[in-house]
């Protein structure tokens, strides 16, 4: 996969932007971020003013974009985070990009090495020190996570974020999860419905899982104040900031979306919101050391993945809980009868599929000119929609026994088995 992207993608796209006169910069994610972070703290300027906009085009593409150009990008690139990410990148505003680009990429892989191992034991699979390897090197293979690192996606560090928070409630520290919980915060469209299930978990039990909430509030105030405090009215400013993302970007669209049509696609996303309220609704008592516990934050973060205004790869990495559990439970999915079994097929085939076509391109690299291999760069990614919607439809077949009452995590660590 990392060759396919570095032999084949970016190649192409360096080729069809010089063929198009469309400008290449730096093109990291992390840049208009850190630019505003840095403008923001020892500048004091605005973020998401038009002067900051170009000069973060500037840096990204490598110039300002011209309206009149109609081959340049639509994505202005502008500032269109919570102010409150500037406290995340304020150590790094002093040095010069190029170092801490670098210093980020090393930043993205640690937190996805221990991610990988948090979502083992939010899923509660004690695989063997072999398998383990195995899934942190398909992990680290998957086109979501090899965009994200080579893009330098904070989508990577509310990922970590996210599994340390979940990892903190499975071991029954509330305080301390909601306390990360609330960092995510800075990629709202990825923390709130956890956040949102989370708090309807705790009141369900008041007195024993109150720290939850007082800490992801009581976190949430002091960073909403201190955002006051560096930019009055940033909240304003944010609001046109999200409006003009969805203005340059023809409105942010959900995979559902793009899939179906987007009328059709609303209602997919309404029923799926829907049908994981009532899920979430039906076991919310449920104890924090129980199997339904964990297969409920699986099924949220991959109906997450599947309904936000967003088709970007890099948040499947988001899809990894989901996919442990799925793991646990795939013999019992082939044995149960000739449907789930064909369902498992079709699942692991689109699973394997980006690797298998990228396979495929650089053994044809070694024979035929780069260019007739460049023009099939799309072969890898053609399910890369699917892939969500079909890991949230195998997690809901494997999840039925496991959504009950909750049951102690001594007693359901022995009902899934070391190896799929």
């Amino acid at each position: 996969m990392w060759l396919y992207v570095q032999e084949v993608l970016v190649p192409y796209q360096k080729a069809d932007a010089a063929d198009h006169g469309r400008p290449r910069g730096n093109l990291s994610d992390l840049y208009p971020r850190w630019l505003g972070a840095r403008e923001l703290l020892l500048h004091h300027r605005n973020p998401y003013s038009p002067e900051v906009t170009r000069e973060i085009q500037a840096g990204y593409y490598g110039r300002t974009l011209d309206p009149r150009r109609s081959d340049d990008p639509k994505d202005q690139q502008g500032f269109a985070y919570p102010i409150y990410v500037v406290f995340l990148l304020a150590p790094t505003i002093g040095l010069p990009f190029p170092v801490v680009e670098t210093g980020f990429r090393w930043l993205l892989a640690v937190l996805t090495l221990i991610s990988v191992l948090l979502w083992l034991r939010v899923a509660r699979w004690r695989p063997s020190l072999a398998v383990t390897s195995i899934l942190i090197i398909l992990t680290f293979g998957s086109f979501a996570v090899v965009q994200g690192i080579k893009l330098q996606q904070l989508s990577l560090v509310v990922n970590g974020i996210v599994a340390a928070s979940a990892a903190a409630l499975i071991a029954g520290q509330f305080a301390l999860a909601g306390f990360l919980l609330a960092l995510a915060t800075f990629k709202p469209q990825l923390a709130l419905p956890m956040a949102a299930w989370l708090s309807l978990w705790t009141i369900s039990d008041w007195r024993r899982r109150q720290g939850f909430v007082w800490s992801f509030g009581l976190t949430m105030a002091v960073l909403l104040i201190a955002s006051e405090y560096v930019l009055p009215g940033w909240m304003g400013h944010f609001r046109e900031a999200i409006s003009a993302y969805r203005d340059y970007t023809q409105g942010a669209r959900s995979l559902l979306e793009v899939i179906t049509t987007p009328a059709l696609g609303k209602v997919m996303v309404a029923a799926i919101v829907a049908a994981v309220a009532a899920v979430g609704w039906n076991i919310r008592r449920v104890s924090h050391d129980s199997v339904a516990f964990s297969v409920m934050l699986a099924l949220v973060l991959a109906a997450t993945v599947v309904i936000v205004p967003s088709f970007a790869p890099y948040n499947q990495v988001f899809l990894l809980p989901a996919v442990f559990v799925i793991a646990t439970s795939w013999r019992d999915l082939w044995e149960r009868n000739w449907l789930t079994r064909a369902t498992c097929a079709v699942g692991a085939l689109v699973v394997f599929w980006p690797w298998l076509a990228s396979c495929g391109l650089l053994l044809a690299s070694l024979v035929l000119p780069a260019e007739s291999v460049q023009r099939a760069w799309t072969a890898p990614l053609r399910n890369s929609l699917l892939l969500p919607v079909v890991v949230l439809g195998l997690l809901v077949l494997c999840a039925g026994n496991r959504l009950k009452a909750g049951y102690p995590a001594s007693a359901g660590a022995t009902e899934i088995p070391a190896k799929p």
